[in-house]
């Protein structure tokens, strides 16, 4: 869409990784966004079962956090373009083509709303409503897959502000709890593995930090260093969990990774169990670089 041609570098220089100092990093321009804009988001997952996470990371992405010239004059905050189907008012920027045409509203809330219409309405994006609405992992691959965006880092630059900005809180769907009938459902305790000398477990949906650090008598603020992660960083089933701290280089025997469509530094670091320092420098990496599809970084010397 339009935003590899807006306020690049206020995505670079901000959007770094899930751990737990990345509160360092984070913007005051992107925080600014989010307060304005994470009730819209919520309002609007409510209403078409898109997830929070996900529009506020695309309306942040495409519209520079609401500085680029099509948010401020035409008010369209996810660079969505005129479309054969589109009766309203109308501008002009050039994006992949010379002068394309895109939709102009009367107020930021017009973008939003035509944002899931555009979302819900059309059938290649269908998949996606298969997904938990909590996947915005699933979600972000799902939308370049689809089509949404060419830039082979569109995924990845989306989960990466999803992580850095804990935009995952906005999915949580809030029920009242059911009153449970008979016997409490027993919880199996982990089988550890062994990996780069390294034991891990694989989280299971629902599960939190605490949970694993507690049945293995480790403090949670430990296991979250361990993982480079913070302590209330939401787990997703299959996740790799580390019982110690990582190695510096992936084990012997790799020596190269292929970045697929919404990898990050991160989730490549916790995959081969080195420390995601290390993958930096050894890439000859700053912390604003984030990953496209078709990359070859290493893991080892």
């Amino acid at each position: 869409m339009f935003a590899k041609k807006l306020f690049p570098c206020i995505f670079l220089l901000f959007t770094i990784f899930p751990a737990a100092d990345a509160q360092n990093y984070k913007n005051k321009l992107y925080l600014e966004y989010i307060d304005k804009y994470k009730d819209e988001a919520v309002n609007q997952q409510k209403r078409y079962k898109i997830p929070a996470s996900i529009t506020l990371a695309q309306g942040l992405l495409e519209s520079g956090a609401g500085r680029s010239e099509l948010a401020r004059k035409s008010n369209n905050h996810f660079g969505i373009k005129c479309h054969s189907v589109w009766r309203g008012d109308k501008v002009y920027h050039d994006d992949d083509a010379k002068g394309e045409c895109f939709r102009k509203y009367d107020d930021p809330m017009e973008s939003y709303e035509d944002h899931s219409l555009f979302l819900t309405t059309r059938s290649r994006y269908a998949p996606l409503f298969d997904l938990r609405i909590t996947d915005y992992r699933g979600w972000a691959v799902g939308l370049k897959k689809c089509g949404y965006a060419t830039d082979k880092a569109y995924a990845s630059k989306l989960i990466d502000i999803i992580e850095t900005y804990e935009l995952y809180k906005y999915d949580t769907v809030k029920e009242g709890r059911k009153k449970g009938k008979g016997k409490k459902q027993e919880v199996l305790p982990h089988t550890p593995y062994l990996s780069s000398g390294l034991l891990y477990v694989e989280a299971r949906e629902g599960e939190t930090l605490l949970d694993i650090a507690k049945e293995f008598g480790i403090k949670v603020k430990r296991l979250a260093a361990y993982n480079e992660i913070p302590r209330d960083y939401p787990l997703y089933d299959g996740m790799v969990i580390y019982l110690q701290e990582k190695n510096k280089y992936a084990a012997p025997g790799f020596s190269e990774h292929t970045v697929a469509a919404g990898e990050s530094m991160y989730s490549i670091s916790q995959r081969y169990g080195m420390k995601l320092s290390s993958l930096y420098k050894l890439n000859k990496k700053a912390y604003d670089y984030v990953p496209s599809e078709g990359d070859v970084l290493k893991v080892n010397k």
